[in-house]
Parts: structure tokens; sequence; C-alpha cells
């Protein structure tokens, strides 16, 4: 407890606490989108075991921290470069999430009305439960290798990613509802994971690329988003004049 009442241990906290959140976000937005396929009556128990489950992992990685720092060192070179363990995780995960944001573009977008609802009613919880578990892990690697760099105190570490999942768990519901609200929020929320799923492979394969200008990126296209949203409520009343006067 003594790293808390230090000015030095406070500042910590409040920084990784923030971090931790913005890392979230993805997280977030992808469990939105899985359980919007499920039964209306499974889709707030889904998220919260998600989102629980997502901070179990990352607590769990925590402390088996020397086995995350093993993740790093290379156990094979193709093309003369050393593959780690983390790479091949972050590379499958972005892969993965390539491959369903894709596949959930296609069903928004091409899939016939029937089509839609045929793959909504197939959307079984384990599965949808089993997909949020595998980026939960992808996610976490992230999430837990800047809490290790940004503290050295595992209680500031523990503390941060709770406080962080308290207020996903507060504004998951939120976010679900929004993002199904508008069809057109969740086309871009799914043009974010892959996104993110590239910045994931590009890592993987050792290019490291800078997470600031993704969210930067992200940031940018959804305030537009909020623009044109805005636009098009204003124009819907005008609309509805012209059609009564005509």
């Amino acid at each position: 407890m003594g790293a808390f009442l230090t000015a030095d241990g406070l500042l910590a906290l409040a920084t990784l606490s923030a971090m931790e959140i913005v890392l979230g976000i993805d997280n977030v937005v992808f469990i939105a989108i899985l359980v919007a396929r499920l039964p209306e009556a499974q889709r707030e128990y889904a998220r919260r075991l998600g989102l629980i489950l997502a901070l179990g992992i990352r607590i769990g990685l925590l402390f088996a921290i020397s086995w995350m720092m093993g993740l790093t060192t290379p156990f094979l070179t193709v093309l003369g470069r050393g593959v780690s363990g983390r790479d091949l995780i972050l590379l499958g995960g972005g892969l993965f999430l390539i491959f369903k944001a894709t596949l959930e573009i296609y069903n928004k977008v091409e899939a016939e009305p029937h089509d839609r609802a045929t793959a909504a009613a197939r959307a079984a919880f384990l599965w949808v439960l089993a997909q949020i578990l595998l980026l939960d892990i992808v996610f976490s690697l992230d999430s837990v290798i800047t809490a290790v760099g940004m503290a050295n105190d595992l209680s500031i570490m523990v503390t941060a990613m709770v406080i962080a999942m308290l207020v996903m768990l507060i504004s998951a519901r939120t976010v679900s509802r929004f993002i199904d609200q508008h069809p057109s929020l969740k086309i871009l929320a799914l043009a974010f994971l892959l996104l993110i799923g590239v910045m994931l492979v590009a890592e993987g394969m050792g290019t490291h690329v800078e997470k600031g200008y993704i969210y930067f990126a992200m940031a940018f296209s959804l305030l537009v988003e909020m623009l044109n949203m805005r636009y098009r409520r204003k124009q819907k009343p005008a609309a509805r004049a012209r059609r009564s006067e005509g």
C-alpha cells in the first residue's frame, strides 16, 4: 500500500488507468459487435462476462510476468528475423480480427435481410464467448506490456486495470446500444477493428506502428461521423415538412 501514498504512485495510477481505458476501447467495440448477434436476453450477460474474463486474463498475465517477458524472446528465425511467442499471438489475433471484421462488414452490407437473420440465429452463446476470449488474450498482451512499462509496482498495475475495467463495464451497454441504433456507426466500428487487425499483423511481423496515429485516425473518423449524424437528424424534419406541403 506504500506505493499509493506517494505522489509518484498516485500519478502512475492515474496515468496507467487512463491508458488502460484507451486500450480497452477496441475490446469494448469488438464485444459490442459480437453480442449484437445474440438474443436480446443473453446480450448483457455475455457483455459483462466477456469484460470480466478480460480483466481476469490481464491480472493473470501480470502475476505471470516472468513468463510474459519470456514471450518476447525469439525461439526461431524466419528470413533472418527472430520470431517470438508474442509475435505469433499478435499475428494470429490480427489475422482473426481482419477476417472477422471483413465477414461482419459483408454481412452488414451485402447479405440479404433473411441471410442476416439466419446468421444471427446461429450465433451460439458459447461460440461468441470463445471469440471474445480469444481476442481478450490478444488485446491483453498490449495492455499488460503497457502496464509493465509505466509502473514498477504490481499493486498499482492491478488497481489500474480494475479501475479501467469498471469504467468499461459501466459504459459497455451504452456503447453497444449506440452502435446498434446507428448502422453507419457499426460499419465505422468494424473499419476500426479492421485497422487494429492490420496493426496487430504488422506488429507480429516486426514492424512497429505508433498507436497514437491509429487512435487519432479513429477519433477523427468518429468526429466526422458524429457531424454526419447530426446533419442527417436536422434534415429529417425538413424532409417531412416538404412531404406534408406536397
